[in-house]
């Protein structure tokens, strides 16, 4: 007699755990819609298969830069919401949210871009760095304003 999937409860919990999942995603996509954007668009952009040229190309690291802006723009939204969203600031929820998540979604995409791309983009180091220190400047920003306005 063969055991399958459906024998073993495995489906109804597998589905469970999708729809909580779902509910969560939901709840994140309606109450922080710009950052969902912005997280969307870091997505495509790091990687879309090719780049178009631009008169910026010959500034010396620009791609560097691009990443630290791209990364604290998108810090920033998730604050900025954040901010509308909550009277009380829970610390760790924005150090978990607002710096960590996108630390390691640049990782995540560096990673994709060198092992993934199948050559079209190539994961860099540095790139990842750009992004830690555009997230942490954003962070830094973020904690001294609250700090201003608990005052």
């Amino acid at each position: 007699m063969r055991i399958g999937i459906w024998d073993l409860g495995f489906f109804p919990n597998f589905v469970a755990k999708i729809e909580i999942s779902m509910s969560i995603l939901h709840n994140f996509v309606r109450n922080y819609p710009f950052s969902m954007i912005c997280i969307a668009l870091v997505w495509t952009l790091s990687l879309l298969p090719f780049f178009p040229e631009t008169p910026l190309d010959d500034v010396e690291f620009i791609d560097k830069w691009v990443h630290i802006v791209m990364y604290g723009g998108t810090c920033g939204v998730i604050w900025l919401e954040y901010f509308f969203k909550h009277k009380q600031y829970d610390y760790k929820k924005l150090f978990l949210w607002a710096w960590l998540a996108p630390v390691i979604m640049g990782g995540v995409l560096e990673l994709l871009q060198a092992y993934c791309t199948f050559g079209h983009r190539n994961g860099d180091w540095l790139d990842f760095a750009a992004n830690t220190t555009g997230c942490t400047l954003i962070g830094i920003i973020g904690f001294a304003i609250t700090a201003i306005m608990k005052k």
